[in-house]
């Protein structure tokens, strides 16, 4: 099978496909670095650029080579994806002093995978327009267990011929990719897919509050729902956290549903849809924040909730059982 590549717990294994194709890589934070194994490992060479250093050094133990800015990873790569924390980085790297549009690349399909208003990134595909570049709105739906896993969930849209050169690609990192529509269409898709996501977390914490309260164990309570039809994807993943009263998770913190929630809620605000299911399930996110869980996995939802209840669990009850 080829050699063994190990950073952390995971290993990758070079499988000596031919690598078709150079990928550009820009923005290696939770969900990024998490991403471009995957890559690598789908045979794909993969050139990458942070504003830090030391991932880049982590992940070059992949096979990654480092570029040195949006510009210079543009001009190494065949296609480009980027995967941000914020709108000012997002028009930064697309339109920026040394911004892909600088880049004298045509033609070039750039991805891009974060969550952002609508509105922002086609501000971001008009820099992509002006150079000729053909970008491809394509948040993805998952946390990094996930797209450790190679489970996310891609929703592309834009140029329908984009997506079909880039979908081998987008491939590489999700197990799953659709072409949903014209440009936009995909973060309109993410917004509903993380409704859905954070409602699931929330009550995953109430069920597993009440049976604790009522007297039942929270590790058989996730063993008898999970694979049920009562169950949920978000209740087998989160819910194994929860179940074993640990929320600490290398590179998961509440910072993204919450920054998130103000997109949703603004899209639904415009759009005059009525949000109260999700509107309520953002209330146990505040008290955890409030509570001092911000950098604990969104799952601490449960132990606010355990507060609320009034039934938190002592030190003996606690796992030390990592998830």
């Amino acid at each position: 099978e080829g050699a063994v590549l190990s950073l952390g717990a995971a290993p990758v294994f070079m499988r000596g496909r031919r690598m078709t194709k150079k990928i550009g890589f820009i923005g290696l934070g939770v969900l990024g670095s998490a991403m471009v194994p995957n890559l690598i490992e789908s045979g794909f060479e993969v050139v990458g650029f942070d504003v830090r250093p030391e991932i880049l050094t982590e992940l070059g133990l992949f096979g990654m080579t480092s570029g040195s800015s949006p510009r210079d990873i543009a001009e190494r790569s065949d296609i480009i994806i980027t995967c941000l924390p914020t709108i000012e980085i997002l028009h930064e790297v697309y339109g920026g002093q040394d911004g892909i549009d600088k880049a004298g690349e045509k033609d070039q399909i750039v991805i891009e995978t974060s969550t952002f208003p609508v509105e922002e990134k086609e501000k971001a595909n008009s820099f992509m327009i002006d150079a000729g570049k053909r970008m491809l709105d394509c948040p993805v739906s998952g946390n990094r267990v996930l797209a450790v896993k190679k489970q996310l969930t891609a929703f592309a849209s834009g140029d329908e011929s984009a997506y079909q050169e880039a979908e081998e690609v987008i491939q590489g990192f999700a197990s799953r990719c659709f072409y949903v529509g014209t440009f936009g269409s995909g973060m309109k898709m993410k917004f509903c897919a993380n409704i859905l996501n954070l409602v699931h977390n929330s009550v995953a914490a109430e069920v597993l509050v009440l049976g604790m309260k009522s007297g039942l164990d929270p590790k058989m309570i996730h063993q008898v729902i999970s694979g049920s039809g009562s169950s949920s994807s978000m209740f087998e993943t989160r819910g194994a956290m929860m179940a074993n009263n640990n929320y600490v998770h290398e590179g998961m913190n509440f910072s993204i549903p919450i920054k998130d929630s103000r997109f949703i809620s603004d899209h639904a605000h415009n759009l005059r849809v009525p949000t109260p299911i999700y509107q309520a399930a953002l209330q146990p996110y505040y008290a955890a924040v409030a509570q001092g869980h911000h950098d604990e996995d969104a799952a601490a939802v449960c132990a606010a909730m355990e507060r609320a209840a009034n039934c938190e669990r002592t030190d003996e009850e606690t796992s030390d059982n990592e998830f």
